[in-house]
């Protein structure tokens, strides 16, 4: 008795939007029955759902079976149609270099019949079946490219398998409490949060993504930068015009989030945040900026001297009662009258902003440009640097008042709550506090001790607020 044909069925579908894989599974049952009306044995089944086989994206168990059939594990191949297989003339040929090198002499097809690739006719046949398909498949992209162009021109979205995080599943209509948490997350990021920050506090919150999943970092800056927010539409990479929908942030909040990101990248800044006054302290003596500095069982601000600090060095005082005087201060503030003229300049600090970003926008291409024709040796490395030095002054000079404008940001939703914040304090990470503060708070001035080694003097400690 003959031993049975080792057969691998292979099967895959182009787009599966809706994720429930039925076409990949409709062609295995159709193979099924091929294989039992042949008598041979499934040795394997081989699935590629939602993949293309003609944009020449990588098939994962497509490049499993050809490996199986090298290897001599499997002596025959079932496929619904020859376009499931591939639709590449080059990679038809590649198949067939595999087979023949194997000698498998089995091949089906549940819509076609046999095809002996290792007879002349027969290879001829599945070429010219190749082409088709190939052919067919440019067809089928330059309709969809049309069409997708054209839905683009409307502003209308285009279609997915998944909605986007804030839009319900027409993609146009707001989902009102995720559309508020974006809103929540830009206002809260200009005011100086970290995305690490946002991502712990939705984390915190339950908050999840559309795929159900915590939040990484860097799916939080890809939303708040996303053109959709703002309400424009994208297309081919680029912003083509005004979306159907309506923003859900403002385009000067989204240029300011994309400014204050730069600003990031340029300067590097990684470093997690250990201290809650950092950058707000003055030296009552010499007036310089003090410097965290931890020792064994103590943090303590103090006054560095020295070629790079240029302190007196001559001064130092302990954080936590510091930290805890000046929490209490700025959340005593929050319920304060003068709280409102702050929020009431708003408007021209929003002006401010967007004039500002777009002048760092500007900037940072024409580094770029630079850097371009600097790298296709069109000037020197002193000529680059002489050009470079007035753009990048320009850019950070920018960049400073961007951040001096935003950090009021931080203030929305909580003037008038002084209560409330001061009850859940301690909940908020050290990012988040830094934040309120900052916006509240331009620096306090720390006078010198009279005791040497004694408690903690408040009266030493003179606040000096932004408004």
């Amino acid at each position: 008795m003959p031993t049975p044909v080792a057969a691998a069925i292979y099967a895959r579908i182009s787009s599966d939007q809706e994720g429930t894989a039925l076409g990949v599974k409709r062609q295995l049952e159709d193979c099924r029955k091929l294989a039992a009306a042949e008598g041979w044995m499934v040795a394997e089944e081989y699935t590629d759902n939602d993949v293309s086989a003609f944009t020449g994206k990588r098939r994962p168990r497509y490049e499993e079976m050809l490996e199986d059939l090298r290897d001599g594990l499997r002596d025959g191949v079932i496929v619904y149609h020859q376009d499931r297989l591939t639709r590449r003339p080059i990679e038809l040929e590649q198949f067939v270099e595999v087979i023949e090198a194997a000698k498998v002499e089995h091949v089906r097809f549940v819509a076609g019949g046999a095809v002996d690739a290792l007879n002349g006719d027969g290879l001829t046949m599945a070429r010219v079946m190749g082409a088709i398909a190939a052919d067919e498949s440019r067809t089928k992209s330059r309709r969809i490219r049309r069409k997708l162009d054209e839905v683009a021109a409307s502003g209308r979205p285009h279609g997915g398998s998944r909605r986007p995080f804030g839009f319900e599943n027409d993609r146009e209509t707001h989902r009102r409490d995720e559309a508020d948490v974006i809103r929540t997350l830009t206002a809260r990021f200009l005011a100086g949060e970290s995305l690490r920050s946002l991502a712990l506090w939705m984390d915190a919150e339950g908050i999840t993504t559309v795929f159900d999943k915590p939040w990484r970092t860097t799916t939080i800056r890809d939303m708040l930068v996303s053109p959709r927010m703002a309400g424009l539409r994208q297309h081919r990479g680029e912003v083509i015009g005004k979306a159907s929908w309506d923003p859900i942030v403002t385009e000067r909040d989204r240029d300011r989030v994309i400014a204050l990101l730069e600003q990031k990248r340029s300067s590097g800044r990684r470093t997690p945040r250990s201290y809650l006054l950092t950058g707000m302290l003055r030296c009552g003596r010499c007036e310089h900026t003090l410097y965290s500095s931890r020792r064994v069982n103590s943090r303590r601000y103090v006054c560095v001297g020295g070629p790079d600090h240029h302190g007196c060095g001559r001064l130092t005082v302990v954080a936590d009662p510091l930290e805890q005087l000046v929490a209490a201060a700025v959340l005593y503030r929050l319920d304060t009258p003068e709280m409102g003229d702050v929020i009431a300049g708003r408007t021209a600090q929003d002006e401010q902003a967007a004039a500002l970003a777009e002048t760092i926008a500007e900037d940072t291409a024409q580094l770029d440009e630079l850097a371009s024709a600097y790298a296709a040796k069109q000037f020197t490395m002193r000529e680059w640097m002489t050009a470079r030095q007035p753009i990048q002054d320009r850019v950070q000079s920018a960049q400073r008042r961007v951040d001096r404008i935003t950090r009021t940001d931080s203030l929305t939703g909580l003037i008038g709550n002084g209560d409330k914040i001061r009850a859940q304090w301690s909940e908020l990470n050290l990012t988040r506090q830094h934040a309120i503060v900052r916006a509240v708070l331009d620096h306090a001035v720390i006078a010198p001790s009279d005791v040497r080694g004694g408690s903690f003097n408040p009266e030493r400690v003179d606040l000096v607020w932004r408004i």
